[in-house]
């Protein structure tokens, strides 16, 4: 019951509910907390047909009165939706609670006579009070009974007393001698609560208290202090009781508000029977609820063991990053070893040259040096012929030995610098770009049946990838055998979902299958789908003629969250006073499609739309308010075609509940037409299509539409021909 406690609790002082009163738009809010958020508005600015209280007038009587320019001639008869009857218009600013703060109005004189209240009743409320609902920020006018005119909860009220009751501490067994154990059970006839032992000993599951109902604790105080159902009482009428139901204003009446009041004429039924259909009505709702709810938890149970596998694959993957991050540094690692070795190579053969050249430098360097001694003590010599004797000779060699350092003997043979630079742009730039690329191939696309079918020597194939999938595709490979059960072979790669195939053999049999492909591989295939072509040809002109027959549904994957479906997804309505788009599930791009709606449910003359739209159309607003959808929105009255936001074509004839509404989709001319209960709606209403389309609707929560498929074309529609210019026979 934990969950229930923010449906307890006003939305204005935040605790449960005192004396809480019905809001006509339906929402709650303690009494004194009604008189605290009142305001006070001009004389000049209530008018009494904008007050409203808790008189009874419905929220569909507020729709009715706020949709704009419905029977204008000149607007394009689109009706805005306002939500409800804004009490005044005098600018206004808004509170940190939501609440509507007006200007100061002139002061009002008190009125010299109001209806008397019982002891104890509120002061009375000033004229042209103004209360703002804290929830919807719905503004209403007081009437002269103030609060008094709002029904009080008396429902809600028993909820909360109830609720607080089971929040409070537990209750002690009567029986116990000494400290009173914890109460288990509570016998209804005896009224005396039991812990166990005191159960077994003083009240025996046999005999004649066997027949007595043990309850729990909690359930036993509550009967025990549940008085008996208190009798209503009209609003109105203070000292008449609620006995019927008005159905036109959805509330309980009492005979004399038959008898002198509005309701006089309305349709009433007996109150305790209305009771229990709206039991029924609310069982079954909450029955429906329930399995939402139920589907709720199991698709929590799915979340949470994601989050476990998440988790777990998340390890997984991370110790696989480290071991490939590891791997790629061990391989820079052993790269780094080799250079060094090379460079260390390098390093040695320097030194070698240089330590050889330094020792053959030496060698020499000592040798001429030793013959420049000995020629400069020959040359002190004062022997004229023995200094001739030689000197020739040391001439010669000294020459000789000067020669040798002249023949680049005093150059280096090796240079100090490294010839070796290492180019790692190439790498850094690789470790940059390292990234994470798609390693998983596509999931096995999904024929879409509706739209496959053989005209005459063609099949035409279509399909798409499975919906939960966000695995990349880079594009399709369609194969088709030799349609007598030979091998498979490519007739088509590229990006498209849908493919025709031309030129195949007459009576035959192919069997086809498609995949998908990225940068990681090739998927799986998809299921084999059989294609029987024709048995004798027709002309081209004849195969563009023929109007295709196709089964299809609304799409609840596409569909706006507050579209409603069942029906096996044939019949939609909606939550929401919104208008909101769903689609087929199947969409066309050749041939000639009908299709028919019919309208099941119709209150309050709203404007639902039918058309078809592309795959991207927005699905928060009415259909034909953007560019990606072409519609007739209908009310009760005319019809106007609309696309990109721009009105056409207003014709008279509108639609109610029973009707039914064609919409007729003719690629070979490339137009639109809508049919109303067998008959055209207006001229052509959109011509040029072309493309891929699907049908589509949009509504609120006062239609509902069950769509038929697989029609044949209405017989006063003779298909054009299509433009042959670029066929290939």
């Amino acid at each position: 019951m934990d969950e229930m406690e923010e449906e307890l609790k006003c939305p204005v002082c935040g605790s449960f509910f005192r004396e809480p009163i019905i809001l006509p738009c339906s929402h709650n809010i303690c009494l004194a907390c009604a008189r605290n958020i009142l305001v006070q508005t001009p004389d000049a600015e209530s008018p009494q047909s904008s007050r409203a209280s808790g008189s009874g007038v419905s929220d569909y009587d507020y729709l009715d009165l706020d949709k704009m320019s419905l029977y204008s001639e000149a607007d394009s008869g689109y009706g805005s939706y306002g939500g409800f009857v804004s009490a005044p218009t005098t600018p206004c600013q808004k509170s940190p609670n939501g609440v509507r703060v007006f200007p100061p109005a002139v002061p009002q004189p008190p009125p010299q006579h109001h209806l008397l209240g019982h002891p104890g009743s509120l002061p009375p409320i000033p004229r042209n009070s103004c209360l703002t609902c804290p929830q919807c920020h719905r503004s209403l006018i007081l009437d002269e009974r103030g609060l008094r005119g709002f029904a009080k909860n008396r429902v809600l009220e028993g909820v909360v007393d109830r609720y607080q009751q089971s929040k409070t501490a537990a209750l002690k067994c009567q029986l116990c001698e000494k400290s009173p154990k914890e109460a288990t059970v509570m016998c209804e006839q005896c009224d005396v609560f039991y812990c166990d032992p005191c159960r077994l000993r003083c009240h025996p599951p046999r005999g004649p208290l066997a027949k007595h109902r043990l309850v729990p604790p909690a359930q036993g105080r509550i009967s025990r202090r549940t008085s008996p159902r208190k009798i209503s009482t009209c609003t109105e009428h203070e000292l008449e009781n609620l006995s019927m139901y008005c159905v036109q204003c959805k509330m309980p009446v009492c005979y004399q508000c038959l008898e002198e009041g509005k309701h006089g004429t309305h349709e009433v039924k007996a109150l305790g029977a209305m009771w229990k259909l709206h039991k029924g009505q609310l069982s079954q709702a909450l029955n429906i609820l329930s399995d939402r709810a139920t589907e709720a938890k199991e698709f929590l149970v799915q979340l949470r063991n994601m989050v476990q596998h998440i988790q777990e694959n998340g390890v997984e993957f991370e110790a696989c990053l480290v071991a490939q991050c590891d791997a790629l540094i061990d391989a820079l690692n052993r790269r780094k070893a080799q250079l060094l070795t090379r460079v260390n190579k390098e390093h040695e053969h320097k030194l070698k040259v240089v330590r050889d050249q330094i020792s053959h430098c030496t060698v020499k360097l000592r040798q001429t040096t030793g013959l420049m001694e000995y020629c400069l003590e020959v040359i002190k010599e004062n022997d004229p012929s023995g200094f001739l004797q030689i000197s020739d000779a040391l001439i010669r060699r000294v020459h000789v030995t000067e020669g040798q350092w002249g023949k680049g003997t005093l150059t280096p043979r090796m240079t100090s610098d490294f010839d070796l630079t290492l180019d790692s742009g190439p790498l850094l730039q690789t470790i940059h770009q390292l990234d994470f690329i798609q390693m998983k191939v596509p999931s096995a696309p999904m024929l879409q049946l509706e739209e496959c079918c053989t005209i005459n020597n063609s099949a035409t194939l279509s399909w798409k990838q499975p919906p939960l999938s966000t695995i990349a595709v880079d594009g399709y490979i369609l194969e088709l055998d030799d349609g007598n059960g030979g091998q498979f072979r490519e007739v088509y790669v590229g990006t498209e979902t849908i493919c025709t195939v031309d030129g195949l053999h007459y009576n035959s049999t192919y069997m086809s299958r498609v995949k998908a492909f990225n940068a990681s591989g090739v998927g799986q295939y998809s299921k084999t789908l059989a294609m029987q072509t024709s048995e004798t040809g027709q002309s081209p002109c004849d195969m563009q003629t023929l109007a295709t027959v196709a089964w299809f549904t609304f799409d609840p994957t596409s569909a706006h969250p507050d579209i409603i479906l069942s029906n096996d997804n044939l019949t939609v309505t909606c939550n929401s006073y919104d208008d909101r788009v769903v689609m087929g599930n199947s969409g066309f791009s050749r041939g000639v499609h009908y299709w028919e709606i019919t309208v099941d449910r119709y209150d309050n003359h709203p404007d639902p739309a039918f058309g078809v739209a592309r795959v991207d159309v927005l699905k928060d607003v009415m259909l034909g308010k953007d560019d990606k959808a072409w519609a007739m929105y209908v009310d009760n009255n005319r019809s106007w075609f609309m696309h990109n936001n721009s009105h056409t074509n207003r014709t008279d004839g509108g639609v109610s509940e029973e009707a039914t509404v064609g919409v007729l989709l003719d690629f070979t001319r490339g137009i639109l037409i809508f049919l109303i209960n067998d008959e055209q709606q207006g001229p052509v209403a959109f011509e040029g299509i072309e493309g891929l389309y699907y049908p589509a609707v949009s509504l609120n929560r006062n239609v509902q539409v069950t769509l038929h498929t697989g029609l044949p074309i209405p017989d006063f529609y003779t298909p054009g021909e299509a433009d042959l210019s670029g066929s290939v026979c």
